[in-house]
């Protein structure tokens, strides 16, 4: 506050008191008579009372202008000597308050780029996202197409193998990525959207405090001889609502805090999204390699099979030829034997029409009958033989059919898996991490 200036109590003159003796005069006959002539007159003792009066008022009203002129003369010094001091302590507080706002709005301009260096960064980390997102597609439509051509293998192979569980795990790994993605991205979103808000009242405070700082620049250029000041005795108040010293300075101080605040979750957001699509790449790769591992592996395992299977092909082949073979033989054993037979049968037979007493069980006919019974014994072998062997080259016939459809099939699994599953699987992004720069 300005000083008042000082009051100087004013003295009074002391009072100057006249005493006049009274005149006695004695009492003349002739007072009367002069009566009318002393009506408008003084007395000359009167006169000089009245005249030193006189005197004395013009003296004490000279002394009192007197002190009253000295008195004005070393109020308009003491006044001119406070206008002075007061201005020039107000104009070093303008200064000071110059300073304090300057200080304040560079460190809300710095904060201000800062903050807005680290909102780009962190939109550059959220478009590395989208892309990373983006590069997932291929992938899960890469795995769900592989499912989707093994599950056309025909129902000997279609059986839940260690390819079917690494590619029913990659799948659930790249959802598992795809929802980690997109999480992250509505985080990184909502981080960006608090920046961006923290950053414009960082940008008010600091545009106020420009605006203030020119208001306070021109206040302290103002001098007594300005052209531009004027009379405004409604200025002299304070607003209700008008902040401290300490809560100006503490609203700088939030609005700093709060952007500092923001950009060390930025920071660790785009940290935290470093961290993810890395590790969302290693998953990746890891598991792709274990499918890679498990196709490499069945399809060996397929190509043994088959191998098997044509092995064994060539055998029942060999077999099929041989029992064939064999079954010419026999029906040509059978008809020999039935030849046979019926010359033993018919000598019988014509033996049997010898007359009388020739009709004798001699030797021959012995022999024939024994030849005959011998001849239909090993022709009921042969038959039952025939019969094993054409059951034998019926079933050779259906394993052989068996064996082919089996080659068949593993022949239709290994072009699921080497031709549509690993070709398709060419077009598998290599690292994740690389396609979030793309």
């Amino acid at each position: 506050e300005e000083p008042q200036p000082p009051i100087v109590p004013s003295c009074p003159l002391p009072a100057k008191i006249c005493d006049v003796v009274r005149t006695e005069r004695p009492r003349s006959c002739c007072g009367m008579a002069m009566a009318g002539l002393r009506t408008a007159k003084y007395q000359l003792p009167e006169w000089h009372r009245r005249n030193a009066g006189v005197y004395y008022k013009a003296f004490t009203v000279g002394e009192e202008a007197e002190r009253g002129r000295a008195e004005a003369k070393h109020l308009v010094k003491q006044a001119a000597a406070s206008a002075q001091r007061a201005q020039q302590y107000s104009k070093n507080t303008l200064g000071q308050r110059l300073q304090d706002i300057q200080f304040w709005r560079t460190e809300l301009q710095k904060e201000i780029m800062e903050l807005d260096a680290e909102t780009n960064l962190l939109a550059a980390q959220k478009l590395r996202l989208e892309r990373a997102l983006d590069a997932t597609e291929v992938p899960y439509a890469v795995v769900i197409d592989n499912l989707e051509c093994r599950d056309r293998r025909q129902p000997p192979d279609l059986v839940i193998d260690q390819v079917e569980r690494q590619l029913l795990k990659e799948a659930e790994l790249i959802r598992d990525i795809r929802d980690l993605l997109k999480r992250t991205i509505i985080q990184a979103t909502t981080q960006i959207r608090s920046n961006r808000i923290q950053k414009e009242n960082c940008e008010l405070d600091w545009s106020d405090k420009v605006e203030t700082y020119h208001i306070d620049d021109k206040c302290i250029s103002y001098c007594p001889d300005s052209t531009n000041v004027q009379s405004h005795p409604s200025s002299v108040k304070f607003e209700e609502t008008a902040s401290t010293p300490k809560s100006w300075a503490q609203f700088s101080h939030d609005n700093i805090a709060s952007a500092e605040q923001e950009k060390l979750a930025s920071v660790q957001l785009r940290a935290l999204i470093n961290s993810i699509i890395h590790d969302a790449s290693e998953d990746l790769r890891l598991q792709r390699a274990a499918v890679s591992e498990a196709f490499d592996c069945h399809l060996r395992e397929l190509a043994e099979a088959k191998l098997r299977l044509e092995q064994h092909l060539q055998q029942i082949l060999k077999d099929i030829g041989e029992e064939e073979a064999n079954i010419v033989n026999l029906k040509k054993a059978i008809r020999d034997k039935e030849a046979y037979l019926k010359v033993a049968q018919t000598r019988l037979y014509d033996r049997s029409f010898r007359p009388n007493v020739e009709l004798c069980r001699d030797e021959p006919q012995f022999r024939l009958v024994s030849e005959v019974e011998e001849l239909t014994v090993f022709l009921e072998a042969l038959k039952r033989k025939l019969m094993e062997s054409e059951q034998n080259l019926k079933n050779l016939e259906e394993t052989r059919m068996k064996l082919e459809k089996e080659i068949a099939v593993k022949a239709n699994s290994i072009f699921i898996d080497r031709q549509k599953c690993m070709g398709y699987r060419l077009r598998y992004p290599v690292d994740l991490e690389v396609a979030s720069y793309k």
